[in-house]
């Protein structure tokens, strides 16, 4: 795009043009995550055609998802960009704009999930695939609608402004085959790059970073054996296809209406509590899934489910923003996501080595739900221990005894007790007077 075409701004409009770039990722996560969901509705004819055990015909599923959140090659290019882009154009509504944004892997999951079954019977499952590539492709348009923006915590000092000016002369009658010239374009990358990760130096990041692998390797499975889980106790395809369209149409209103209830004053201060309850939930709802054997259980299965995992995929974005801040979210959600990947890759096969050992599904979903429950536990556990720490250092610094007292200088505390301890030695020496000689 132009540079012409980039917009200015002293701070993020929420609103504008920023509603157009909601409806792109809107789109986005239809072509991407809403596709990649619908796998699930090809596992069976995939196990049937290739005569594959669970752990096998997994992969194909495990390996798209591994590649969205690994590399920068296909839906990666799309999926984290769009993200990013929400959190560039909206503050004050970043909830709600990200509520809407990823509600489309809901939305997607509810009108492909039938689409994709009739489309297997009418044209074979070679067929069903060559049309959703089509339909991909507009990832194109969404692509159209993605203006840059420059906000002015993204822009330089006038002071670097005017150093760049004045050394761009200088740079361009510099050989660039020079050593010095290489060394000082050496210096600048690794400057940029040590300012633009900083963030995997802070403590609540790493926290959440390692949260983040259990409670991907918890969630992906589901979406590959809810059909054939569902068709093993009894269910028919197109009742089994209807659960994941109830999956995905609950994943909307959980999108939506979390993203809107965490805008609300009375909980803004509260969303990384909320995202720990969402995540909970969902891991006591793989708990209980060994024991609906039924289309009426799976039913109430799927909205629980289905509610909550849109609930904290709309916070995820929002969280990682309260912890990096706005001029890094881009490249801390680059990280999030990329960290899905591992999990993403093994967790499907895991599960389906499970159940071709143990003849069911229930070691594998029990598998599941205690990751989740871990990743939100620890995440609780971090956050009550920083609130301790905190309650502690407010304690010490209003305690009269200037030995307790605290100096904050940025983000280090100096403790000035034992000076003080060693001040008053001295001056009870000097007090006391010695022996008297005899």
């Amino acid at each position: 795009m132009a540079k012409g075409a980039r917009v200015r701004s002293s701070s993020p409009p929420d609103g504008g043009w920023g509603w157009m770039i909601v409806a792109g990722c809107f789109l986005v996560t239809i072509c991407t995550r809403a596709v990649t969901r619908c796998i699930s509705i090809f596992f069976v004819e995939f196990q049937t055609y290739f005569t594959q055990d669970y752990a096998q015909t997994a992969w194909i599923h495990s390996i798209v998802d591994c590649v969205t959140m690994l590399c920068g090659l296909g839906f990666a290019l799309c999926y984290s960009p769009a993200i990013a882009m929400v959190g560039k154009y909206f503050s004050r509504r970043k909830a709600l704009a990200y509520g809407i944004a990823m509600s489309g892997s809901g939305i997607g999951t509810f009108i492909l999930a039938p689409v994709v079954q009739l489309l297997i019977e009418q044209f074979s499952w070679r067929g069903a695939l060559l049309i959703l590539g089509g339909f991909v492709l507009n990832l194109c348009v969404c692509g159209a609608l993605m203006r840059p923006i420059t906000l002015q915590e993204d822009q330089t000092t006038p002071e670097q402004n005017h150093i760049g000016r004045t050394q761009k002369p200088d740079f361009q009658r510099v050989s660039p085959c020079s050593t010095l010239t290489k060394k000082w374009v050496q210096t600048c990358l690794c400057c940029s790059l040590q300012q633009e990760y900083s963030f995997l130096l802070m403590s609540d990041f790493v926290v959440l970073a390692i949260s983040v692998l259990f409670m991907a390797y918890g969630c992906s499975p589901l979406f590959v054996y809810l059909v054939p889980y569902a068709l093993s106790v009894g269910v028919s395809h197109q009742q089994a296809a209807f659960l994941m369209s109830i999956l995905g149409v609950i994943d909307i209103i959980g999108n939506i209406t979390f993203g809107w209830l965490t805008d609300r004053r009375c909980l803004k201060n509260y969303r990384y509590v909320c995202y720990l309850f969402a995540v909970g939930l969902d891991g006591l709802c793989y708990l209980c899934l060994p024991m609906l054997q039924s289309l009426p259980l799976l039913v109430p299965f799927s909205c629980t489910f289905g509610y909550f995992d849109g609930a904290y995929v709309t916070l995820i974005p929002v969280v990682t923003a309260e912890i990096v801040g706005t001029t890094s979210l881009s490249s801390a959600l680059g990280v999030v996501y990329f960290l899905h990947a591992v999990p993403y890759l093994v967790s499907p096969p895991i599960a389906g080595w499970l159940v071709d050992t143990t003849g069911s599904y229930t070691v594998a979903f029990l598998l599941c739900g205690f990751s989740m429950i871990f990743s939100s536990v620890l995440l609780g556990f971090a956050r009550l221990v920083k609130k301790m720490k905190k309650t502690q250092l407010r304690f010490l610094a209003k305690e009269p005894d200037p030995k307790l007292q605290l100096w904050t200088n940025g983000s280090a505390a100096y403790s000035v007790a034992r000076e003080l301890d060693h001040r008053d030695e001295q001056s009870v020496a000097l007090t006391v007077p010695g022996p008297s000689p005899t």
